[in-house]
């Protein structure tokens, strides 16, 4: 694909973005749910391209998990597309208004981004979630995924459009680079003429090279090299099941925990009780020397471990002597992303809520909640791990943009 299909792409978008700005909601919501329907009706082609592309792939297993569909999974996707469609439209909103010493009266207004490139990897889900998201908010959208999940993805495209092709409305607000090539991926990076912003959503290779290379404004979504910290005070049966579930229900998306931090007091009467239920479900394990004297089947950790996103049946694990080391480990190694605390301590609870630096901050809970559909979002375009525009999982309101309107009565300024 050379820089004049990318800039035909552009043009497309722009001039679609103009008119789904200006699109009535209950119009926009009837395309969804249209779309919605179109995916599970033709949910047998989605599943003929996805097992093209889990035949194609060299990806290890865990990391299949991410790519592969199933007639459940895209009737998830089906729902949160309709979840979409009933969630409030940020477009046209009123933030706040107020009047000034000159008698003006001044307003906030939610407006749509524009046109937004989103550049991702693997999972088939983001393209009908990012497509529905930045649709419902007025966005034109330029889609493009990683090799490993093309035939999925150019399916989906095609269904979503035949929607818009045969309702006779903006047939190009939903668009699919066709060419997964390091070329047409940093030729979308500069397309600065056409794209508003621009957000990967990957690994963290994807991650750097999109920060690297963009010359377009770009939200960061973020790796997740997340921790749960069991205080002191935690109760430890129900530490079990939340480390569990942080580690091993998906390990392969980002709101899955990395590093396990302990507290030196419970590390005796704990690390055997997590290291079986680790070892039953055959994660492999790599602790700190201190945690080593309590454990059977771990491997020494090395500094590596620490700042490394496993997505695997791995885990590390440190053991500290008080919350403020555990915090300052915590903010030394991770990505921002989604960070917890087991504990009954309500100030070590509140300490740790107030000094962790991350999206998403738990007492008591798994790191797996972090997510735009759990949120009460429909969906989410990723979770960002940065602070200008917007943090966490993104939903439609973090898609749009504010301008002034300003009602006056004749007034000029002296």
């Amino acid at each position: 694909m050379t820089m004049t299909d990318l800039q035909t792409l552009g043009k497309q978008a722009k001039a679609s973005a103009h008119q789904l700005g200006l699109m009535e909601t209950t119009k926009k919501n009837e395309l969804l749910h249209k779309m919605a329907d179109a995916l599970e009706q033709r949910s047998a082609d989605i599943l003929k391209a996805n097992e093209l592309d889990l035949e194609n792939t060299q990806v290890r297993e865990v990391m299949k998990d991410r790519l592969r569909l199933t007639p459940e999974r895209i009737a998830a996707m089906a729902d949160g597309m309709r979840q979409v469609a009933q969630l409030p439209d940020p477009i046209g909103n009123v933030d706040k208004m107020w009047k000034n010493e000159d008698g003006l009266l001044i307003g906030q207004q939610r407006v749509p981004l524009g046109v937004i490139g989103i550049i991702y990897e693997s999972r088939p889900n983001v393209t009908t979630d990012a497509a529905s998201l930045c649709f419902k908010s007025g966005n034109a959208v330029i889609l493009r995924g990683g090799k490993e999940a093309f035939h999925s993805n150019q399916q989906l495209v095609q269904i979503l459009q035949d929607v818009l092709v045969a309702e006779q409305v903006v047939p190009h607000a939903i668009q699919f680079v066709e060419d997964t090539s390091h070329e047409t991926a940093k030729g979308l990076m500069q397309l600065t003429d056409y794209l508003d912003v621009l957000i990967p959503r990957g690994g963290a290779g994807l991650i750097r090279r999109v920060k690297q290379t963009a010359t377009v404004p770009v939200i960061e979504t973020g790796t997740g090299n997340n921790h749960v910290y069991v205080d002191r005070d935690a109760q430890l049966e129900m530490a079990i099941p939340i480390i569990i579930n942080a580690k091993v229900q998906r390990p392969s998306v980002c709101n899955a925990m990395e590093t396990l931090v302990i507290h030196r007091q419970v590390a005796a009467a704990f690390l055997p009780k997590i290291e079986a239920a680790l070892v039953e479900k055959q994660v492999e394990i790599h602790a700190d020397e201190q945690a080593m004297a309590y454990l059977k089947t771990a491997t020494l950790a090395t500094e590596e471990d620490w700042s490394t996103e496993y997505l695997d049946y791995i885990l590390a694990i440190k053991v500290v002597d008080t919350l403020e080391d555990a915090i300052v480990h915590i903010n030394k190694y991770n990505t921002k992303h989604s960070e917890a605390i087991i504990t009954d301590n309500y100030a070590a609870s509140q300490t740790f809520l107030k000094e962790v630096d991350a999206a998403a901050v738990y007492v008591n809970a798994s790191t797996r909640f972090t997510d735009g559909y759990v949120f009460g979002f429909g969906a989410e375009i990723g979770i960002s791990t940065q602070k200008i525009h917007a943090r966490g999982p993104m939903g439609l309101h973090e898609l749009t943009s504010i301008k002034y309107i300003i009602y006056g009565e004749g007034q000029i300024r002296h």
